[in-house]
């Protein structure tokens, strides 16, 4: 028999549930994983497509390593500091919008409890109900900003986002995903001959990233590799045409 709680509520442990859902797990936050995925695919796709065009242009070795660590090393500081920036305006703007609101709810109770009866009646709670609800959120300053901040703004006031996490993860990220296709002409040999390879383990760690996001998602594996796969295929063709081109042109 499932115990009871002096709230005559049903202990959380009794309740049934899956623990293999995500949402029942130690999952990370949405933007933590598309900030990593996101640092992961760019930092393969941009190097990748950078690195194929100028080894085909230049044929150096130096040259290739040169331009793949100089780009790997700004992109990614570009990159974390954009994530980072990005974040905390966010973060400011939701402030502000909390500040605002709670400005109302302080100044203008009635109407702020009226127009939380209506978003709880839009939502398809009974009108009988609602605004008993809407009364007992307006009596705690707390719980009134909270509702409103949650159905009116779209702001979850528990969940700021975390710019400084997020940036750094993002940056991380990059320099992992950049690192890929350059491993290949630390080998030395043939710049021409590393080319593939580069490609074809950039592709493999890309198809990987597609796979990792199942873990969160109900994706098929092999559709998310796969469109990982077809989207780095595209930007290292461009880059490799526009290296070739350029290199004709600067020859000619």
């Amino acid at each position: 028999m499932p115990e009871i709680n002096q709230a005559g509520f049903m202990s959380v442990r009794d309740y049934h549930h899956r623990p293999d859902f995500v949402h029942h797990q130690n999952t990370p936050r949405s933007a933590l994983i598309r900030e990593v995925v996101f640092g992961m695919e760019d930092g393969m796709v941009s190097t990748l497509g950078a690195l194929t065009g100028i080894a085909a242009a230049s044929q150096q070795q130096f040259t290739v390593l040169l331009s793949g660590l100089v780009l790997i090393a700004v992109e990614s500081l570009s990159m974390a500091v954009g994530s980072y920036l990005s974040n905390k305006s966010e973060r400011d703007i939701d402030r502000r919008k909390l500040a605002e609101e709670q400005f109302e709810l302080k100044q203008y109770p009635q109407e702020e409890q009226e127009e939380l009866a209506g978003m709880y009646v839009k939502d398809g709670w009974p009108r009988a109900l609602a605004e008993p609800m809407a009364a007992a959120a307006s009596r705690d300053k707390n719980l009134f900003l909270q509702e409103m901040a949650y159905r009116e703004l779209k702001v979850f006031p528990d969940q700021p986002p975390e710019p400084l996490r997020n940036g750094i993860a993002m940056g991380i990220a990059y320099i992992l995903g950049g690192a890929v296709p350059l491993i290949p002409y630390l080998a030395g040999g043939s710049v021409i001959r590393a080319i593939p390879y580069s490609i074809a383990i950039t592709l493999l760690g890309l198809f990987m990233v597609g796979v990792a996001t199942t873990r969160y998602s109900r994706r098929s594996w092999w559709k998310a590799g796969l469109e990982m796969v077809l989207l780095a295929t595209v930007a290292a063709a461009v880059g490799y045409l526009v290296g070739q081109l350029v290199g004709r042109l600067w020859l000619n």
